[in-house]
């Protein structure tokens, strides 16, 4: 990206070291932790949280924010997650303290080893559905969609951790930070007792005033550990036929969703490469000049919300597939997370790589884009690469 966001606040820390300090503060259950490749966030406590009603969830928000700023609130931000389902209910609250710095790429501290994984957990890991059974669920996706019934639908299995003590979810989260520096990592309640943690390679959309930013990503490869073998694995990717119809499935849903926001809105033709640790992504970077300056970042994340690259296409008949194919409810998985402040700014993120913490149990969520000419083998392959991310966090395997 680009461009970057402005930070809304009166509490900057701008020293090195920083935002390692804010992410050695955070603090489970009641803080709300998100890191960009443009700065670094630390909301403690709530003052105020969005309620859940039949307005649209745009308005409470709005509501939310114009109420703390006529309270006196200095910059006040609404930060949290927002569910897969369309009714299912979010996690959206305004801190009690807000303190932002740069990002984390930009501090040498991050540099330095995390606290690692203890050597004695004993994780038991339970697959739903099993490997076998998700195989099969891509294998019928494939043939109905080869028989014409719809284009794409992307396809989630989850891993259920159970370990005797409850999980350090902070030393998790500064764990999943230093692998991904340039990422997008997070650390948000979910609901009473449970905590969204992750590090999502992709933006959906982001605001500053009168411009917006998008990454959709669509197609993928699990990176090799060996040098040259990982640079193949990078040009096949960009070469790939199934992979590059896969991404173009997305940002042509992205375009035709922004556009009628934009007096101008600038989509590449051919994508890029973007990398996490564990993957290679598809990138496509969209900008766009907004045409009503009072359109929220908040707006824009649910025109989009989701795009094909999180549930499919068509979205109705995608949202029926995946009901009848995912034996588990997706929660905050493949939702946003992300903050917005009284002037309508912000940024929203896909809701990946990512487990839900309560108790002493994690569920990891892992997905992949089926397309007609997909392979049950090679989709259930890349969701076992992208449990990498979490499960080197956690200190358990596959």
């Amino acid at each position: 990206m680009s461009t970057s966001l402005r930070e809304p606040t009166a509490t900057p820390l701008v020293s090195p070291g920083a935002a390692t300090a804010l992410l050695d503060a955070y603090r489970p259950g009641i803080d709300r932790f998100l890191a960009s490749p443009h700065h670094t966030l630390l909301g403690k406590g709530a003052t105020a949280y969005v309620p859940h009603d039949t307005r649209p969830l745009t308005w409470r928000v709005r509501d939310v924010l114009n109420a703390l700023r006529r309270a006196g609130a200095v910059a006040p931000i609404v930060v949290g997650s927002v569910p897969f389902a369309p009714d299912a209910p979010h996690s959206l609250a305004s801190p009690r303290s807000v303190q932002w710095a740069p990002p984390l790429r930009q501090d040498p501290l991050i540099a330095l080893p995390g606290p690692l994984p203890l050597e004695d957990t004993v994780w038991q890991v339970r697959e739903v559905p099993t490997a076998e059974r998700y195989s099969q669920a891509v294998a019928d996706a494939v043939e109905r969609m080869r028989a014409g019934e719809y284009t794409k639908v992307v396809l989630a299995r989850t891993l259920e951790l159970t370990a005797p003590d409850e999980p350090d979810l902070a030393a998790m989260l500064s764990r999943l930070a230093r692998r991904d520096p340039a990422g997008y990592t997070f650390a948000v309640p979910s609901g009473p007792g449970r905590t969204l943690i992750g590090a999502s390679p992709e933006l959906l959309v982001a605001r500053r005033r009168g411009r917006l930013i998008g990454n959709p990503l669509g197609g993928s490869a699990p990176r090799s550990p060996d040098l040259a073998e990982d640079v193949r694995r990078a040009a096949a990717l960009l070469e790939s036929p199934k992979d590059l119809h896969e991404h173009a499935v997305v940002v042509d849903a992205v375009r035709e969703a922004l556009a009628p926001f934009c007096t101008r809105l600038e989509v590449p033709e051919r994508p890029t490469l973007a990398r996490t640790a564990a993957m290679w992504h598809l990138s496509t970077t969209v900008t766009g000049a907004l045409a009503d300056p009072d359109v929220t970042a908040l707006e824009l994340a649910s025109a989009l919300h989701p795009t094909p690259a999180v549930c499919g296409t068509p979205t109705d008949v995608a949202r029926a597939v995946i009901a009848e194919s995912e034996p588990f409810d997706r929660g905050p998985y493949t939702g946003m997370v992300g903050w917005q402040d009284a002037d309508g700014d912000g940024e929203w993120v896909v809701t990946i790589r990512c487990a839900e913490a309560e108790g002493h149990s994690l569920r990891l969520f892992a997905g992949a884009g089926v397309v007609a000419a997909s392979s049950p083998e090679a989709e259930t392959a890349e969701t076992g690469a992208k449990f990498r991310t979490f499960l080197d966090a956690v200190g358990a395997s596959l």
